[in-house]
């Protein structure tokens, strides 16, 4: 089966149209954020003018970027974190940012299941473990924002991508793979 391309400009109409199980490879501007952003957006705090989610793609990422003798970034791994760590928050962030994405691996819960159903949004899975791959997959390494405050693996990191690969594991429609083979797994358990 062949991956559905997700190209910038991340509309609703496009990410309703997704469902569990379709794979995708996104190409566009997404940024990167991890506990520190969830957890100071979640208190209130204010993003750089630079970052604008609103229907933008939220990576859970901290990844490996060098910078070279012309002070140019590099990202050489950028592999997806846990991102169940950030379920308190999530639903939050989806709502306020207008976010249309959420990338990152293991899944995460029903407050997040909901706040994609309400305001359109889906969970994508990343390969844990293709740290290096998936850099490949960086066109340009942008920009970085919040480095003083955060430091660079919890900073908000600007990636241009090319044919980012992913799979839908939660829709907009309120199906969550991940409450699936939970619940198969639980059954299988039980017989």
């Amino acid at each position: 089966m062949n991956a559905i391309q997700l190209e910038a400009p991340f509309t609703e109409e496009k990410i309703r149209n997704l469902k569990v199980g379709d794979s995708v490879e996104i190409t566009g501007v997404i940024f990167t954020g991890r506990d520190a952003v969830h957890k100071y957006l979640h208190e209130g705090g204010k993003l750089p003018d630079e970052v604008n989610l609103k229907d933008g793609i939220l990576y859970h990422c901290g990844p490996v970027v060098i910078e070279d003798e012309n002070g140019a970034w590099k990202t050489v791994a950028a592999g997806p974190t846990t991102s169940i760590r950030e379920e308190p928050y999530q639903w939050q962030v989806i709502r306020d940012y207008g976010i249309r994405g959420v990338i990152g691996k293991g899944g995460m819960g029903p407050k997040t299941l909901e706040a994609c159903k309400e305001h359109g949004c889906v969970y994508l899975h990343a390969v844990g473990g293709a740290a290096q791959v998936l850099a490949e997959c960086i066109e340009e390494t942008s920009g970085v924002y919040m480095m003083e405050e955060f430091g660079s693996p919890e900073a908000i990191w600007e990636f241009k991508v090319v044919k980012f690969p992913a799979v839908v594991t939660m829709d907009s429609h309120g199906e969550s793979l991940h409450e699936k083979i939970f619940a198969d797994s639980v059954a299988a358990l039980q017989q």
